[in-house]
């Protein structure tokens, strides 16, 4: 019958987690895009926002890619920048793959949703993202249960909690469906990464 054992791994086999000056290189990486997409955008006079979502057409599904990068001022950019900051760095702190992994997830699917669903007119933002973090770490208490993952849950809903509003179409030219979408990205991501923190991961 065949057998299986669990061998220590030599020093260069065994998976080591990345460094915490790793984990907030990518964090901060998408955030001086951000900066720098939005300075060049505004000596543009924000033509770059062309590039957002524009629901329902085929130029608009290059927004899907492009819209996180693209902000309607520093306003909106600086509103987005803390909780992406926030929620990003409990994210990777799970892992940079995880982190770079949900994220695409969310900024596809939740993208995808905009362009289905989406009032006419340009989406931009990075908001959406956000959102799918926010539902992303809340669903993961759900799946995984553990002390951590729970205490973490807690702490966003009771810190960031109140965004949930955001979902609802309360505000002109706010894009809820940004918000509303991200959202539902993040908890069907969720169940794909849950148990899948570096700290947990093993060499089969």
């Amino acid at each position: 019958m065949p057998l299986s054992e669990n061998l220590d791994l030599p020093p260069a086999v065994s998976r080591r987690e990345p460094s915490l000056e790793t984990r907030l290189t990518w964090l901060l990486l998408p955030v001086a895009l951000f900066w720098i997409v939005e300075i060049v955008n505004v000596l543009l006079g924000h033509q770059l926002c062309v590039w957002g979502i524009i629901p329902r057409t085929r130029h608009g599904l290059a927004g899907i890619l492009f819209s996180p990068f693209l902000h309607a001022g520093f306003g909106h950019l600086i509103s987005n920048t803390i909780p992406f900051i926030v929620l990003g760095s409990l994210v990777v702190a799970r892992g940079v793959g995880q982190f770079l992994a949900a994220s695409v997830f969310i900024i596809l699917v939740g993208g995808l949703g905009v362009w289905t669903i989406g009032s006419p007119g340009l989406h931009v933002g990075a908001s959406g993202l956000i959102f799918g973090y926010f539902g992303f770490l809340v669903a993961l208490g759900w799946y995984e249960k553990s002390l951590r993952s729970l205490l973490v849950a807690v702490l966003v809903i009771v810190f960031y909690g109140g965004m949930i509003w955001g979902i609802l179409p309360m505000y002109r030219g706010v894009s809820w469906e940004a918000h509303f979408c991200g959202l539902i990205a993040g908890i069907l991501a969720a169940p794909l990464f849950a148990f899948q923190s570096s700290s947990r991961a093993s060499i089969p």
